[in-house]
């Protein structure tokens, strides 16, 4: 991040391949930023908010969200940010295997900050969380960081 000190990034996954190859993106990129994973879309709110198991834990500075996700789906956890005045700030980045165009619509009209399609081949995956981290992470301010 700008202000030099790492993000804390909440990856909401439910398939333990793709949160694989995220960590392995962080790992091999030598990604600085501290990568917190929840399974569903009811403990990535419970993350957020603080609550419950995740009492003491950071607020997330960027959340990379699928949508397909048990308990609570990715557009209910992205709208119930979204409503939210204290976590509306949040940038979101919708990271999904949906191609549909009414998925990608849906989560811009929920103001997703973007949408990315999971690449199949894993090298791919990989770059695609490189570019993430170079843009995200390191080009874009972030609310919160000091200059």
């Amino acid at each position: 991040m700008n202000d030099g000190n790492p993000a804390d990034v909440l990856l909401v996954e439910d398939n333990p391949g793709d949160v694989r190859l995220t960590r392995e993106a962080f790992e091999e990129g030598q990604i600085e930023n501290t990568l917190h994973v929840v399974n569903d879309g009811v403990k990535a709110l419970d993350f957020i908010h603080q609550r419950g198991e995740y009492e003491g834990a950071p607020q997330p500075d960027i959340v990379l969200l699928d949508l397909n996700l048990p308990r609570k789906n990715g557009e209910e956890v992205l709208e119930a940010m979204r409503a939210d005045d204290e976590l509306e700030h949040i940038p979101v980045i919708v990271l999904t295997s949906s191609e549909a165009e009414e998925d990608v619509l849906r989560s811009y009209e929920l103001c997703a900050n973007a949408y990315l399609t999971k690449p199949v081949d894993p090298d791919e995956f990989i770059e695609a969380v490189w570019s993430f981290e170079r843009f995200w992470l390191s080009v874009v301010r972030l609310p919160g960081t000091v200059e």
